[in-house]
Order: structure tokens, then sequence, then C-alpha cells
């Protein structure tokens, strides 16, 4: 299996860990975020874990782009679901992955606020080039993607 280009399939747990870190974002159902960092800390953490020198810098960038460069202070629990998912996104995105895996992204939004976080999700894809890989139970979601595989019963369907 490949990753970008490297071969992936005999990496040890380090260079697995390091992989992930480096190369793959990810935006979960629910937000995880932490819920006594500010957005700023939550987007900025990942990055000084991985040794970014510029983390802050790169997670306000991140944030603005995601358009909550008005809520850097604000902690999870004074965002809207909504504004909570984008931090989310801004986080996934900060490092610059090749692959962003996003499970049931819009899942605990309602439709409106959804549609808003699947645009900036598509908009941003599109600007960094990494490969966006959806699960989604949402056909109208999936109607936008350039590729679908099929899952039931825990097996990949063939089309008829």
């Amino acid at each position: 299996m490949r990753l970008g280009g490297q071969e992936i399939t005999g990496l040890g747990e380090d260079a697995l860990a390091r992989l992930r870190r480096d190369s793959i974002g990810i935006v979960f159902q629910a937000f995880h975020l932490i819920p006594t960092m500010t957005a700023l800390e939550n987007v900025a953490m990942p990055l000084e874990l991985a040794g970014s020198k510029d983390a802050a810098a790169r997670a306000e960038a991140a944030l603005r782009a995601v358009g909550l460069g008005h809520r850097l202070t604000h902690l999870p629990g004074q965002l809207s679901g909504g504004e909570q998912q984008r931090v989310a996104l801004a986080r996934a995105f900060a490092p610059s992955p090749r692959l962003l895996l996003a499970d049931e992204p819009t899942g605990n939004l309602d439709q409106a606020t959804g549609e808003a976080v699947m645009e900036l999700m598509f908009h941003l894809r599109e600007q960094t080039g990494a490969t966006l890989l959806l699960i989604t139970h949402d056909p109208l979601l999936a109607a936008r993607c350039t590729r679908l595989v099929r899952f039931a019963d825990g097996r990949v369907m063939v089309p008829a």
C-alpha cells in the first residue's frame, strides 16, 4: 500500500505514527476538541507536538481560512456546533495533509450548517490538493464526490 508515493506496508509503529501526524488529517463526526483549550490552542497543539516552530501562526491562519478569525480565544463550549466543526476542519488542514479522512463530518449539524461545512471542506481540499475520503450516509454529499464505494453489511457492493 502506498500513500503519497511512499510504500507504507512495512513501516514500523513509530514511522506509521509520524506518517499519520505529517500526512493525514482527520475530521470526526464528534468534534473531539479539548474543552479547556481555546480554538487557537486546539488547532495549534498537533502542530506543536509535531515540532512546528510557527504553530500558533499556522493555527491562526487555518482558523481564519475557515471563517473563525474572530473566535480564536473562545473555548469549544462557547462555539456553536458548526463553529466547532470548522475548528476541527482547521485542525485537520493546518498541517497540510496529503489525505483528509472525514467520518460523517456533517452528521451532528443541521442541514444548512452541514452544507456550509461541506462547501468549506471541498474548497479547502481544492486549495490544498489533498485527497478527501468521506464516510457518509448523505446521498447529496455522496453525489458531490468523484468516486463512490458503497458498503452494506460489511461488504463492498458491486454495481448492478
